[in-house]
């Protein structure tokens, strides 16, 4: 079309060979720079909130957490952007601008003088985030094929919270033994050095694969055909699909205990005296046991299917989260981080699996964009909800409170999602 920016359609000329076999190189380069992403949110995650309290002497819950608010927010902002660009432009320019984005937040961290510059930036860092992790899973979906979605977002989410757990633990390390600022923040610059760098020189554009698997893919049962503006696109995937709107709100409601985890743990911990190399320990815990095991619930759901890993996922959560609330000591929180990280592991390739499976591949990365923007306001709504709670009877309080609704999220699920949405894909020739 004259004038369009829209990449050109190269399945006209060739076309590209869809498989993890087949796309190995290329999808194993796109798992590290993944590893990479999660570091960059992982040298926060110990860290942030003990200078909240610490150096800058912010005493109330809701206002420490405005930094995971305004990361939320503009995450899932960026991720609803970041499928429509990538359809429009392409998936590697977008993955490159997300990294551009977050070049000046290591040194924000390390020079803030008051609080306002560490919520800048983590504004900053929730466009990154948005860019970079939205891109990188609609390019894996791209290079695998239908056949094995779940096995490559539990390969793509593994390798974003095993960086997110690495950096925790070591992000700990550094701050125990040099000081809050600047030590553990350097890592998260050459993270984002080293993945600006391979993105640029090594990663291929993958938009032709999905224009190929468009050319032949129809819509799976219960779902629309691919012409769709993304208008209707937000609108079926957030409400009128059974399927598509369960996963967004399942998404939701899991990012808004992993904000509550994110920015009220490590107080909790640190009020009952454990110390910062304690408090890194569980915040690994945590993202280590979701990394890693999603390398088995993605795949296992590719064959036994979405729905009750889903389901089953945020009952699990819902009990880990119980059992934060009801501890005391750093055995009863570590074990409560682990059952966590796996309640959390059986949800979240699975529910991005569970997107692909239903979204035609013309917009499909519009799709996982607006689930993502969902699942991402989590951050937001569990910052402001879990703080608003602490501040008025507690943290532990809060934390029954997120439990509990994360309880009902999985029976949402149960109920409303299809049950074999993931069987189309698998019985393609």
């Amino acid at each position: 079309m004259p004038g369009s920016t829209r990449p050109e359609n190269p399945a006209a000329t060739r076309r590209p060979v869809l498989g993890l076999r087949q796309n190995l190189a290329q999808f194993m380069l796109l798992v590290a720079v993944n590893a990479l992403v999660g570091g960059t949110l992982g040298q926060e995650r110990t860290v942030l909130p003990l200078l909240a309290t610490e150096a800058f002497h912010l005493d109330l819950y809701t206002g420490a957490l405005t930094y995971i608010l305004a990361f939320g927010l503009s995450k899932a902002a960026m991720n609803y952007f970041a499928g429509t660009l990538s359809d429009k432009y392409g998936r590697k320019p977008v993955l490159v601008a997300g990294w551009l984005a977050a070049l000046p937040v290591p040194a924000m961290l390390i020079l803030a003088p008051s609080w306002g510059w560490i919520v800048t930036a983590n504004v900053l860092l929730g466009i990154s985030q948005g860019l970079t992790w939205s891109t990188a899973v609609i390019m894996k979906m791209d290079l695998v094929g239908p056949r094995q979605r779940g096995l490559a977002m539990g390969f793509n989410e593994a390798a974003g919270y095993l960086g997110v757990a690495a950096t925790a633990l070591a992000t700990g390390y550094l701050a125990t033994t040099y000081g809050l600022r600047p030590a553990p923040f350097l890592l998260g610059a050459a993270y984002i050095a080293l993945g600006l760098g391979l993105t640029v020189l090594a990663v291929r554009e993958t938009h032709h694969h999905a224009f190929a698997e468009a050319s032949g893919t129809p819509a799976a049962p219960g779902a629309a055909g691919a012409g769709l503006s993304t208008g209707q696109v937000f609108t079926l995937t957030s409400f009128r699909d059974r399927s598509l709107s369960a996963a967004s709100q399942a998404g939701l409601v899991n990012n808004l205990n992993d904000g509550l985890a994110w920015g009220l743990f490590p107080v909790l911990f640190a009020g009952a005296g454990l110390g910062v190399g304690q408090i890194g320990i569980i915040a690994a815990a945590y993202p280590a046991v979701w990394g890693a095991a999603q390398l088995v619930t993605g795949a296992a759901s590719d064959r036994w299917g979405r729905k009750w890993f889903i389901a089953a996922g945020m009952l699990v959560q819902a009990a880990a989260l119980a059992m934060v609330a009801a501890g005391s000591t750093f055995e009863a929180w570590l074990g409560a981080a682990v059952v966590l990280g796996i309640g959390t592991a059986m949800v979240y390739p699975t529910l991005l699996a569970s997107i692909g499976d239903v979204a035609h591949p013309a917009w499909r990365a519009r799709a996982v964009g607006i689930y993502r923007l969902w699942r991402d306001a989590g951050f937001a709504a569990g910052a402001l909800l879990a703080g608003l709670i602490a501040d008025l009877y507690g943290i532990p309080v809060a934390v029954a409170a997120v439990a509990g609704i994360t309880a009902v999220s999985g029976i949402v699920v149960a109920v409303r999602m299809r049950g074999g949405d993931h069987r189309p894909a698998a019985a393609l020739p």
